[in-house]
């Protein structure tokens, strides 16, 4: 068990290059499902509806790329005048830092003079590639990866169903059919509606932080606004980073730390009322996590796949969740995962009646009618 765990993580990790497009067609896939699910029952082909979805996913990617791309550049470009200045502004906490580490050397010194060596030792300091050098080396391959992306959920979403039929037949028993094809739905269906809600959460949270950043004085509230939209799909350190990142810039832009710690402190208000109150609430029971289980599944899919890993963590533990409700050897994972509240079932209990001497026996059958089930799973 332990070295089937550590292999998979290892090919998680070396092979992330090419899973990392393929997890993120199929989760598009499988978020827009629903909708093409719904245009092709009223005559829209499966093609048309991907080629819509790939054309607006692509427009959206490459506008947002070609709005943000100015002032990010220039604050790549004038990294250095912004770092002294920072250092400036800076300067009364520095200078008490300081104080306490030359205190803290010079009791390291004396406890260590008799061992001291003689000789001095030179450092050679090797300054890496800068910011704009670093993109522009990793651009092609961030491109290579997205249009891979792309060309794959295309066909996916083209396909229609046919991976669920192939799931269905690919099932032994009428019950493994049924159970298989419910945990493709459930998936589905959960996952569509964590993002249809984060989404439209994000994107008030988005225009809210844009709005009270222009109003406070902050400029590009734009880049903030979609900062915050962006980064708020990445639970917890999305949030961390989008304020850090807002006190960073406001030192620059503003006179005082006291006006850069009035607009950080504006974003950590909003993000805080969204992250305790609004999302929770909209997001209902059936998709609460464990907040522990959630913080280290960010932690581990962020060093593994770095942002697109934190982006989706929650979906993957999502997809476990759903696994773990459908079979019960995986039951306990399932309470683990789950959030403190418990959760309303969606099966219904039915007592097997007693034969032949053998107990009585206690199943959870779905209720989901087999009519909303593909053709190829009504036939046992």
């Amino acid at each position: 068990m332990t070295l089937a765990l550590l292999a998979t993580v290892t090919a998680i990790v070396v092979a992330r290059s090419f899973l990392m497009p393929v997890f993120m067609a199929f989760l598009l896939s499988i978020t827009v499902s629903p909708i093409r699910r719904v245009l092709q029952r009223r005559g829209v082909s499966p093609v048309i509806t991907a080629t819509v979805v790939v054309s607006l996913l692509v427009v959206s990617l490459s506008s947002l790329v070609y709005f943000l791309s100015g002032p990010v550049a220039d604050y790549a470009e004038n990294s250095r005048a912004i770092a002294m200045d920072v250092e400036q502004k800076l300067r009364g906490v520095s200078n008490a830092i300081e104080k306490v580490a030359e205190a803290t050397d010079q009791v390291t010194e004396m406890a260590t003079m008799d061992d001291a060596d003689p000789t001095e030792e030179t450092v050679v300091v090797q300054n890496g590639p800068d910011l704009v050098t670093a993109t522009l080396y990793s651009a092609p391959v961030v491109v290579g990866q997205a249009i891979f992306t792309f060309v794959l959920l295309f066909f996916l979403t083209a396909s229609g169903d046919m991976f669920y039929q192939k799931l269905v037949q690919a099932s032994p028993t009428f019950r493994d059919k049924k159970r298989a094809i419910q945990i493709a739905y459930d998936i589905e269906k959960k996952l569509s509606r964590y993002f249809l809600t984060i989404t439209i959460i994000n994107a008030c949270l988005g225009i809210g932080v844009g709005l009270v950043l222009w109003w406070v004085g902050m400029p590009n509230p734009l880049l903030f606004g979609v900062a915050a939209f962006l980064l708020n799909f990445i639970p917890y350190l999305g949030a961390i980073a989008g304020v850090a990142m807002t006190f960073a810039i406001g030192l620059i832009s503003f006179d005082t730390v006291g006006q850069a710690t009035l607009a950080a402190g504006s974003y950590l208000f909003l993000t805080t009322l969204e992250g305790q109150l609004i999302t929770p609430y909209a997001v209902g029971r059936s998709l609460k996590l464990n907040a522990v289980i959630v913080f280290i599944a960010v932690a581990f899919w962020g060093w593994a796949w770095s942002v697109i890993g934190m982006f989706v963590a929650v979906p993957a533990l999502i997809a476990v969740r759903v696994f773990s409700e459908h079979i019960p050897t995986l039951a306990g994972l399932g309470i683990f995962i789950s959030g403190t509240e418990e959760e309303e079932e969606d099966e219904v209990v039915e007592e097997v009646p007693a034969e032949d001497g053998k107990a009585a026996e206690v199943v959870l059958v779905d209720p989901t009618p087999l009519d909303d089930l593909p053709p190829a799973t009504v036939a046992p």
